[in-house]
């Protein structure tokens, strides 16, 4: 793999940066004007330097007298270029940059869409530090060659037209400067070549350092509790050494062909100096022509550097671009429909016919694994009907497929009549909401976390919403009520405080149908049922209260189900009223009972913990 792209990777990286120009063209001509500007000065500069050295210093040196006029001019002269190549270096600085930083945000845009566009099942293979360097370190090495290609391209006009003065001046100089403009062409792509491998795996270990280091900071509770610490620094240490060495060896072949790359310049003034005092002796030159010609070459020594500046890059640029594009061109999206459904306040008829699922696999060669089979049910408008099961059943799955996370691979999801597929996303949303049995709470204020900004939501709506959450009580508490910061994740809430928020949050969309995966669980038992008995009536101003799909696992909430769904691996078992379940269905009651016990179990140590003396400094936080 890594000589396959050893060998193509000028080629693909001439390709990105062709994209780069299609995509922002009136920039990229900006900039490479700026640049040509500069590079035909550069040759002007010579030959004006030439000038001045042979019609003024040395006539000047000759004759013991400097004439003022004409020192002047020369002055003049070299003035009038200096300014004109900050304009050219100006522009091209200028539209380089802006050319660079418009296509690393458009991508990162890109890539971001990209994200929201494709299915969970895509998220589940692909890590989250995978994901963040997709989104901002291989981005930005995909364009990074963008900020000198303007002078490259500018550099490599400017060789042209030396090349040719060279010819116009003399063909023996001429023949020195086809010796040695090729010699650096070719060294920078055999750099290029060695580079490529390097630049590859360190953009690869960049993505992996990320992923590591984001997994152990998302799971601090579990690394400390577990003690984990140093286990994790040590994981992280490695990957991070891998990195390292990396680089360095980067770092190091770059040591190897930076002198070579200064030093080929050098050595061509070096046999221009030799070559033409030749010629000058043999009288086919002039002092003019040959400092003119020596300076030349001096001066070129910098912008040629530029193109191996971004042959240099392209290695970087085309590991970067990979990256970015398996991202891009990643299938799988779900795309919306132009359905829509009534827009009023009556509960939605969610229904399931002969519904499959299966997960696909992390790698192709594994296989899937199968969740849903032949899963047909319906919650009728304005009824409440809670899935219960043991773990793994396919509970959180039905309710994904409910808010179209997921799309069955056979059967249809319904509402009211309509197949969710046909829907559009605005449609969809406002018609169902799903509270999620893991909650999450951005770091902003409480009253942001509830509107989301949605349109007609104001601060009654949210209290409204807090209010039927059973959570207005403890919003209010709160140092600066609805404008209080919660912290990253909600950090500053208890478990029990994020799930009501997220639940006020689902309620103030004033969705038809409130799916709840679990959704209270880290509530009160008495809390829940005054929440759920909340839910079950309308709200102010509707004529019924919504329609409710719950994963439910305590008897007090199972039992204001209008009917239960019993599943075990996958497949509806058995359905009806809790009494009805609970004399005919013995997996049900061994389910319930045995959720029954570890709830009772948790109560008791939560009564301990609250009435327990607790070490000096230590306290418990309790969710009331």
């Amino acid at each position: 793999m890594a000589s396959g792209t050893s060998r193509d990777v000028i080629h693909r990286g001439l390709w990105v940066l062709g994209r780069a120009i299609r995509e922002q063209p009136r920039i990229f001509a900006v900039a490479v004007a700026g640049s040509v500007l500069f590079g035909g000065l550069v040759i002007v500069s010579a030959y004006v330097v030439g000038a001045v050295v042979g019609d003024v210093v040395v006539p000047a040196i000759e004759s013991g007298e400097v004439g003022t006029s004409t020192l002047a001019l020369a002055a003049v002269a070299l003035f009038g270029i200096s300014v004109l190549r900050v304009v050219g270096i100006f522009g091209r600085r200028l539209g380089a940059g802006y050319m660079q930083f418009r296509l690393q945000a458009a991508y990162r845009r890109r890539v971001t869409r990209r994200y929201l566009e494709l299915p969970l099942s895509w998220h589940h293979r692909n890590s989250t530090g995978t994901l963040l360097s997709n989104a901002n370190s291989d981005v930005e090495a995909a364009w990074y060659p963008i900020a000198p290609l303007p002078f490259a391209v500018g550099t490599l006009v400017m060789l042209v037209g030396a090349v040719g003065s060279l010819f116009v001046t003399d063909w023996a100089l001429a023949l020195v400067g086809l010796a040695v403009f090729p010699a650096l062409f070719a060294l920078n792509v055999v750099y290029s070549r060695r580079m490529a491998p390097r630049q590859a795996r360190a953009q690869r270990l960049r993505a992996e350092v990320s992923g590591i280091a984001h997994e152990s900071f998302d799971g601090a509770l579990v690394v400390k509790t577990m003690g984990r610490e140093a286990q994790e620094t040590a994981r992280f240490a490695g990957r991070a050494h891998e990195l390292r060495d990396s680089l360095i060896s980067v770092g190091r072949l770059r040591g190897v062909f930076d002198p070579l790359l200064e030093t080929l310049p050098s050595l061509g003034t070096l046999a221009v100096l030799v070559v033409g005092t030749i010629r000058l002796r043999q009288g086919a030159i002039t002092v003019t022509e040959l400092v003119s010609v020596a300076f030349l070459f001096t001066v070129l020594a910098f912008p040629v550097r530029a193109i191996g500046w971004v042959l240099a890059e392209l290695p970087r640029s085309v590991a970067g671009w990979d990256r970015v594009r398996r991202v891009l061109d990643a299938t799988g999206e779900m795309p919306y429909g132009d359905g829509t459904l009534a827009d009023d306040a009556t509960p939605a008829t969610l229904a399931f016919d002969g519904v499959h699922f299966g997960y696909e696999p992390a790698e192709a060669h594994l296989p899937g694994t199968s969740v849903l089979g032949e899963v047909a049910f319906t919650v009728p408008a304005g009824r409440t009907v809670a899935l219960v099961g043991p773990t793994g059943a396919g509970k959180s799955t039905i309710a994904s497929l409910a808010v179209r996370l997921v799309d069955p691979d056979a059967g249809t999801v319904t509402l009211d009549g309509v197949d969710v597929r046909r829907l559009t996303a605005a449609s969809l949303a406002s018609t169902v909401a799903l509270v999620a049995q893991v909650p999450f709470v951005f770091d902003d204020t409480v009253r942001a976390n509830i509107s989301l900004d949605r349109p007609g939501i104001d601060d009654e709506d949210v209290w409204a919403a807090l209010r039927l959450a059973e959570a207005d009580g403890f919003v209010a508490a709160l140092p600066d009520g609805l404008d209080t910061m919660v912290g990253e994740r909600g950090t500053s809430l208890s478990g029990g405080q994020r799930q009501r928020l997220t639940l006020a949050r689902a309620l103030a969309g004033r969705p038809r149908l409130l799916v709840l995966d679990d959704a209270t669980s880290a509530v009160d038992p008495r809390v829940e049922a005054a929440i759920l008995a909340g839910l079950r009536a309308p709200a102010p101003g509707q004529p019924a209260a919504a329609s409710i799909l719950v994963v439910a696992y305590r008897r007090a909430t199972i039992a204001l189900a209008d009917e239960v769904i019993y599943l075990e691996q996958g497949r509806v078992l058995a359905r009806g009223t809790h009494t009805e379940l609970l004399a005919s269905v013995p997996g049900y009651v061994d389910l319930v009972t045995a959720y029954e016990q570890a709830e009772q179990e948790r109560e008791q140590n939560r009564t301990y913990d609250e009435v327990a003396p607790l070490p000096s400094g230590l306290e418990i936080e309790v969710d009331r």
